[in-house]
């Protein structure tokens, strides 16, 4: 008898000792378990966008007439007489004739020619009084002074970036002025040439914007590069404004085609 009775108790500490070791080991598996972590996705690369370029081609470091705190820009044709007002506009027709020849622009030398003829007595008048005031200013230095202000007019005109718009903006402008009576051309000077003079403002702007795009540029991408400055208008010359300093100076061509 005491020899089953220990042979019973022997298998039931043997079998709770597995039972033990069983539930430990299922304990141990129920513990907290390591977790795969992926590695962080690498850096998106800094792409950096196209430096800022003059807008139509124009040169860097240009010399524009300065916005004033009245959000106008002082030009060639600012503070003028009506007679030079018309002179200035005869001036933009003239610098038209001669560069625009594209398939369109037939108009606009066909224009200037017979707005010679039809407008010669108001024309020939205009270059009188024009001539008067110089000579009033100037004194004996008056001729000297004309022409060295209407060389800043032509060149004011034939700033090659805008000459594409002032050809465009021309072909209206000779319509205009061909419908114009011959007694009215100094009235109409005035709305005629501010429209002549659109486009370049509209060029200053966006030349503008790219001076303040690049410095944001810079700022961001290209630390150490100079920013271009505006300049500010030279003073001494006769109009009291800053010439452009894109295109090369010129002698006057307003005899091009003169009667």
């Amino acid at each position: 008898m005491y020899g089953v009775v220990n042979l019973k108790k022997r298998g039931l500490a043997w079998g709770l000792s597995l039972a033990a070791g069983s539930l430990a080991v299922t304990l141990a598996g129920c513990g907290p378990q390591k977790v795969a972590v992926a590695p962080p996705p690498p850096p998106a690369p800094i792409v950096i966008p196209p430096r800022p370029m003059p807008p139509m081609g124009a040169q860097v470091n240009m010399v524009i007439p300065v916005l004033g705190a009245n959000g106008a820009r002082t030009t060639v044709n600012s503070g003028i007489s009506q007679a030079q007002m018309l002179w200035n506009l005869r001036s933009a027709y003239n610098v038209a004739a001669l560069n625009c020849m594209g398939p369109d622009h037939g108009s606009i030398l066909a224009g200037y020619k017979d707005f010679l003829v039809r407008h010669s007595k108001e024309l020939t008048a205009t270059n009188k009084a024009v001539d008067k005031e110089f000579a009033s200013k100037y004194g004996k230095g008056g001729t000297k002074a004309r022409e060295t202000y209407q060389t800043q007019v032509y060149n004011f005109f034939a700033l090659p970036p805008v000459v594409p718009a002032l050809c465009n903006a021309m072909i209206g402008l000779a319509a205009e002025m061909q419908a114009v009576p011959a007694s009215q051309l100094n009235a109409y000077a005035v709305g005629g040439l501010a429209k002549a003079e659109a486009p370049y403002m509209e060029f200053f702007n966006s030349y503008d914007q790219y001076r303040a795009d690049l410095a944001a540029w810079n700022a961001r991408y290209g630390a150490g590069q100079q920013t271009p400055m505006l300049a500010a208008p030279q003073a001494g010359s006769p109009a009291g404004v800053a010439p452009v300093a894109t295109a090369p100076a010129t002698k006057p061509q307003q005899q091009a085609y003169a009667q």
